[in-house]
């Protein structure tokens, strides 16, 4: 490859060159295309059988699951799943849990990488390690002692059970405070030269110039919270305040299959919504953090 070439199109399996020819140039496109479709198929597919089942009659999902169209539309099981199963009460739980959750998460990660980053204590350095170890260590692991500690402070069967663990995510640490290092300390220091403590240089400088990995946070909570199971099930053991999630099995055991299955559908559309809305935000949050993959 020439230097020309690596300059335009970069390194790569397929030079510009070899891009131009046709022997190449229709199999590459061929590759392509067929790579996108299986892409597709693999990410839309469960959502569109998903709405297919929702409006199907219950013999179409026994008889023939994989059929692409129900012989017969039945919108009627929307509003079915809504008021007979109580989805929008269930809705409304996840709202409040996952609401919840996303505030705590934003501002243990804001305050955390603000300290780790910004402020750089003493022990900063020691505090970040810890703070990355854990992502080595599985959820389940500590499952018994966060519910023996939620036990005893009485949050059983209350949101904060959900709420306060939630902020425990190193993940959202670590990408702010990739972002935080990529701001020019020379603000900080002009800041603090005019008399701005840590408080007003966090609220007046930092958060303004920090809502693209803001949004990225925000959208990572809210995604994280509104499908966990696992934890909301043993944290809130009344079902009258459990989210969607996992009053969804537990409704599954005596409801119609199609009604469980709209009830699916409405738990899912509102995060694919708010991904679509803002999955701008989130691609230029990440490309400012340096991750990739």
């Amino acid at each position: 490859m020439s230097a020309a070439d690596e300059h335009e199109g970069g390194r790569g399996i397929v030079s510009t060159n070899d891009r131009r020819r046709r022997a190449v140039r229709w199999p590459l496109r061929l590759v392509q295309g067929l790579l996108l479709a299986a892409t597709l198929v693999v990410g839309l597919g469960p959502i569109l059988w998903t709405a297919k089942a929702a409006l199907s009659p219950t013999q179409d999902l026994l008889v023939d699951p994989l059929r692409l169209w129900p012989s017969q539309v039945q919108w009627e099981n929307l509003t079915t799943a809504w008021t007979e199963l109580r989805v929008g009460h269930y809705l409304l739980n996840t709202v409040v849990l996952v609401g919840g959750s996303w505030a705590v998460q934003l501002v243990v990660a804001t305050t955390g990488a603000f300290a780790l980053s910004v402020l750089r204590p003493r022990y900063g350095r020691i505090v970040y390690a810890g703070i990355l170890a854990t992502l080595f260590v599985p959820g389940t692991v500590s499952l018994v002692a966060l519910y023996m500690t939620v036990l005893d402070l009485s949050m059983v069967n209350t949101p904060w059970a959900v709420w306060l663990p939630a902020g425990a995510h190193a993940f959202n640490v670590l990408i702010m405070k990739q972002f935080f290092d990529g701001l020019p300390r020379e603000l900080y220091e002009a800041a603090q030269v005019d008399g701005a403590g840590p408080w007003r240089l966090c609220w007046r400088i930092v958060l303004p110039m920090s809502r693209p990995i803001l949004a990225v946070v925000s959208l990572l909570a809210v995604m994280d919270a509104w499908k966990d199971f696992l934890w909301p099930m043993i944290a809130i053991a009344d079902t009258e305040a459990q989210p969607l999630a996992v009053a969804l099995p537990r409704l599954a055991e005596t409801a119609e299959q199609n009604q469980v299955i709209a009830g699916m559908l409405v738990a899912i559309v509102p995060p694919v919504l708010l991904f679509l809305v803002f999955q701008r935000h989130m691609v230029r949050g990440i490309s400012f953090t340096g991750l990739k993959g």
